[in-house]
Order: structure tokens, then C-alpha cells, then sequence
């Protein structure tokens, strides 16, 4: 017997996602939930809150190898609003992670810089964190690996 012909499901159908692409999905994002889960406890275990040890890496790891960074950049690094990093910065000056400094390219900028402080813990962290990083890239070569059979 035949079906009767359904709209919505030629469209599911022809717009789905085969049981493998939704595996692959599936484990680069739990991959990527184990990272975020174990890096927080690593944070916590370094003294930092996990958006503290992320502004840390972020200034740390400026694209320009500077290891400063302005909050400006921050905002398009991490995402967030205004507001949100400048609380965020705020809030890692007065723990003595983070050091603040006028720019003397431009007066009106202030440079962000780690603290003997920051630097410490941000060292603790990554030290700590290394294991984790690699088991990510890891799980993102196995992603690409299952990609990459997909389109051969």
C-alpha cells in the first residue's frame, strides 16, 4: 500500500541528517561538554573561577603575542557584552589577577595585563589543563577522521 503523499515529512526527509552525521554531532559535542566540565574543575582547583581562567588565557594569548589585551578586544574574543567583561576585568583587577594600564599609543585605551597573580594560577591551570586539551584535539581529529571517510 502506498503512503499518501506528506509535505512535512518529503521536507524532514530531504532536510535530515543521517544517523551518522548526527553521531559525529553528537560526540564533538560531548566532547567539547567534558572539556568545559573537567576545565571549570580545573579552574576552581587553580584558585580561578572558569570565566576568570578565560579572561586570563585570553589576555595571556593575545593574537599579536603582546600578552595584553583592552576590553574591546576581549568583547570580540569572548563574546560577551560590554558590560559583562568590563565586570568581568573589574573583578579580576580587585583579586590581583589583572593589572590595568593606560595605553600610550592612545590615553583613552587602558592595556590589561596578568599579575605576578594571575600569572601564577593561569600557569597552575594550563599546567594542569594540558591532558585535557589533548584529549579534545583528539576527539576533534576523530570528528574530522569520520568527516573525512563520509566524503571519500
Amino acid at each position: 500500500m502506498e503512503r499518501p503523499h506528506d509535505v512535512a515529512s518529503e521536507l524532514i526527509d530531504s532536510e535530515g541528517i543521517s544517523a551518522s552525521e548526527a553521531v559525529q554531532a553528537a560526540e564533538l559535542r560531548a566532547a567539547l561538554r567534558r572539556f568545559m566540565h573537567r576545565s571549570e574543575r580545573i579552574a576552581r582547583a587553580s584558585g580561578l573561577t572558569p570565566q576568570h581562567q578565560t579572561l586570563l588565557l585570553m589576555i595571556k594569548g593575545a593574537p599579536d603575542r603582546s600578552e595584553t589585551s583592552t576590553v574591546t578586544e576581549l568583547i570580540e574574543r569572548l563574546r560577551l557584552a560590554q558590560s559583562t567583561v568590563t565586570e568581568l576585568v573589574n573583578r579580576a583587577v580587585s583579586a590581583g589577577l589583572v593589572e590595568r594600564h593606560r595605553s600610550k599609543d592612545d590615553h583613552r585605551v587602558f592595556e590589561l595585563r596578568l599579575a605576578p597573580e594571575g600569572e601564577r594560577r593561569l600557569a597552575r591551570s594550563f599546567r594542569d589543563h594540558r591532558e585535557e586539551r589533548q584529549r579534545l584535539l583528539e576527539a576533534l581529529s576523530e570528528c574530522r577522521a569520520v568527516a573525512g571517510d563520509r566524503t571519500a
